[in-house]
């Protein structure tokens, strides 16, 4: 089996025709490992008690809504989060995004797609970590650990999502070094990266708000107007 296959998923979905049909669809593909959720309260019990790898979440649930239960899950765990939900405005799609979530799907949808797109993140999030150890190092007064995912400064510390993980270390990767936006999205979002730049752009603003002491007027992580960003390690 695919070590990847044997990761554990989480369905967080009130309608239990549609969690069923994923359910099926996942087994199809050689997942075995997968816990149904039907509201924030099962989801938030089940992520303590079977800490799984990755979710799936669907936004409007009866006791409130997948935004706030993100929230909730990025106080106990790391894991990668896929929306999967009927709400498509550009509003609520970046607010997704924003608050973390690595991809965001709208109904009705295509299963198979769901599937190549939870594939996809669950490669770029797992499968780097089996090739190489990652680096830690300091920037400013804070030490950035690539490794746990984790920012930490003198008094308390920050867990970094899996986009901003990938994003963070491909920057890392060419430190003070210009990447321009279309590589960072295709290092987050794979080939199919066009249309993600203002995603790209969220996802900048909250690792600033991590790593910078002042984030609107960012020394560390800065940008080149017209090209993309640089990752300032050491002073060139």
């Amino acid at each position: 089996m695919d070590e990847l296959q044997y990761k554990k998923l989480l369905i967080v979905e009130d309608e239990r025709e549609i969690r069923d049909m994923v359910d099926r669809f996942l087994r199809k593909e050689g997942f075995t490992r997968i816990y149904q959720a039907s509201n924030c309260a099962e989801a938030i019990d089940l992520c303590r008690s079977v800490t799984p790898d990755i979710a799936i979440l669907d936004v409007m649930l009866p006791d409130g809504d997948g935004f706030s239960l993100l929230t909730s899950l990025r106080q106990i765990s790391k894991m990668p989060v896929l929306f999967l939900t009927a709400r498509g405005e550009d509003e609520d799609r970046l607010l997704g995004l924003g608050l973390g979530a690595d991809d965001y799907i709208v109904k009705p949808f295509l299963p198979r797609e769901l599937v190549l797109r939870l594939k996809a993140i669950l490669r770029r999030v797992y499968s780097p970590y089996v090739q190489e150890k990652r680096p830690v190092f300091p920037l400013g007064s804070r030490v950035i650990d690539l490794e746990s995912g984790i920012v930490k400064s003198q008094n308390s510390e920050s867990s970094l999502t899996a986009k901003e993980l990938i994003l963070l270390s491909k920057l890392y990767e060419n430190q003070n070094r210009i990447v321009t936006s279309d590589a960072l999205c295709q290092a987050a979002w794979g080939d199919d990266y066009e249309g993600y730049e203002n995603t790209l752009m969220v996802h900048i603003r909250r690792i600033r708000e991590k790593i910078e002491p002042a984030p609107s007027d960012p020394h560390y992580l800065v940008t080149v107007r017209g090209l993309g960003y640089k990752l300032v390690v050491k002073g060139e």
